[in-house]
């Protein structure tokens, strides 16, 4: 039974799950939610996901939530097969796992409060909150001075391979650069800016792109 991931292709958190599953070689099957419509908060969908949000998988009668669980999973699972996202010594799987939770919690929260002001309100006909925008982008300097720093010790965040700590920033990034209109941030840093080339060149992350055509 093939792989099912359920989600928009257009959301963040999807995006995250899909760039893993291609740099593994994994076949799946998308299934698209319509979160305009409120489908991720129908009673089908919340047997998937209790709390309402994209991603979830069914892989047979394996069911997950949670992007960076499932991608953590996923990476586990077929690192003999795929890229190897996770590392090979027990200190680079922990500088993966360090750099992921930096992610999520010091990078990821700030760009979702930026795109929601700036992108996801005015779309519903909402004014966003241009002092919380600019709050949070002079705290997301002080992250990408962080970055710029380790990023000129290291070609990737974990180490000189890229991870999972790398592929998790894609959807975010992209969102920085070009819905939410501040790609600055990113291409005012030379090391980050080399980074983020980089890593949004991959194959598999250019295949997540050619899926929301």
């Amino acid at each position: 039974m093939a792989l099912k991931v359920y989600g928009p292709v257009r959301a963040a958190c999807p995006q995250r799950v899909l760039a893993c599953l291609l740099e593994m070689g994994v076949e799946f099957e998308l299934i698209r939610v319509d979160l305009d419509s409120g489908e991720h908060k129908q009673p089908d969908f919340l047997l998937r996901q209790p709390f309402g949000q994209v991603p979830a998988i069914e892989d047979g009668d394996f069911r997950l939530f949670e992007s960076r669980a499932i991608i953590r999973y996923y990476a586990t699972k077929y690192v003999e097969r795929g890229t190897n996202l996770i590392g090979s010594t027990l200190e680079e799987k922990a500088l993966v796992d360090q750099w992921l939770e930096v992610e999520a919690h010091n990078f990821n929260d700030l760009v979702y409060t930026i795109v929601l002001q700036l992108v996801v309100f005015p779309k519903m006909g909402q004014r966003g909150d241009l002092a919380l925008v600019r709050s949070c982008e002079e705290k997301l300097e002080k992250v990408l001075d962080v970055y710029e720093e380790r990023l000129s010790k290291s070609h990737y965040l974990a180490a000189d391979f890229f991870s999972l700590a790398d592929l998790s920033h894609l959807p975010a990034i992209r969102y920085l650069m070009n819905e939410a209109g501040m790609g600055h941030l990113v291409r005012n840093r030379k090391n980050v800016n080399s980074w983020w080339m980089d890593i949004s060149s991959r194959p598999a992350w250019k295949k997540v792109m050619k899926l929301m055509d």
